[in-house]
């Protein structure tokens, strides 16, 4: 908790939850456990990585043995599970297993086949495995909890994949021209260890012939110098502008589902919460 962060997530559960009639009890439970298992991700994610920092504070990982990271993951992952079941929904364990599952996948994915790729197709399916799909989670989630209609739950599903596809585009963007203090990482750390993100494609695709892009497949991301020089051309570019645009059209197609329901301030303040995701600085 002293780690900070948005609490995105389980907000979102509250808020559908709220909005469509659910037991705030079982919203409760579904918000912690969606919170824990994010954080679990964190967890694993930073020790894979080698991160010593995250939002400005040192990791598990930089002052811990890999052991001791690992079972503490593994711990928060299993304490989730916990507080999914208290929902007592079967339903919903199903869903929250079936995440769990796209998200260790992708992690495997990106692991063995994403490192040095530019491809469109490949970051779609890893942004959603790593980000989206939680977020699709807790929405979908958060109305099976409710008294909502089949079209009301279809409706909050796609809304929390459309904001959470946003997000982690949003999240790619602000790795290469965010505030580096306020990020709490080196900038431009995705390039340096070989994911190549929305900006960057966007500039490979816009020059092809880039020696430093050309590097890229045959293990240029490994060569610190190679790829500093990437993300100053990648930050000078109108690239990350053009992975905004993109961002903000996945919150379009989530304010159109809002439209279903009658105005109240939940629904308000989801709208606004979707608004956030392309405005935020951090």
């Amino acid at each position: 908790m002293a780690a900070g962060g948005k609490r995105v997530r389980p907000t979102l559960g509250l808020l559908v939850g709220n909005m469509l009639g659910a037991p705030l009890e079982k919203l409760i439970n579904l918000g912690a456990a969606v919170e824990l298992l994010h954080t679990a991700t964190l967890v694993h994610d930073d020790l894979i990585d080698g991160s010593l920092l995250r939002r400005g504070i040192p990791t598990l990982n930089s002052s811990w043995s890999p052991p001791a990271t690992v079972l503490t993951g593994d711990f928060l992952f299993a304490r989730a599970a916990k507080l999914a079941a208290e929902t007592d929904s079967l339903p919903l364990m199903k869903l929250f297993s079936e995440t769990l599952a796209i998200i260790v996948n992708g992690e495997l994915t990106q692991l063995f086949t994403s490192h040095g790729l530019i491809n469109r197709d490949n970051y779609y399916k890893r942004i959603y495995a790593k980000t989206a799909s939680l977020f699709e989670m807790i929405s979908r989630s958060a109305a099976m909890l409710s008294p909502a209609s089949d079209e009301m739950i279809e409706s909050m599903r796609d809304f929390g994949y459309q904001i959470g596809m946003a997000f982690q585009i949003a999240d790619d963007i602000l790795d290469f021209n965010g505030d580096q203090s306020a990020v709490g990482k080196p900038l431009g750390s995705d390039l340096m260890n070989g994911l190549v993100t929305l900006p960057a494609i966007y500039y490979a695709e816009l020059n092809p012939e880039d020696a430093d892009i050309l590097s890229l497949s045959n293990g240029g991301w490994t060569h610190h110098e190679n790829m500093s020089r990437l993300v100053e051309k990648v930050r000078s570019s109108s690239c990350t502008k053009k992975a905004m645009l993109e961002a903000e059209q996945h919150i379009d197609r989530a304010l159109v589902h809002l439209e279903l329901f009658e105005p109240c301030i939940e629904r308000d303040a989801l709208e606004n919460l979707a608004r956030y995701i392309v405005d935020r600085k951090i």
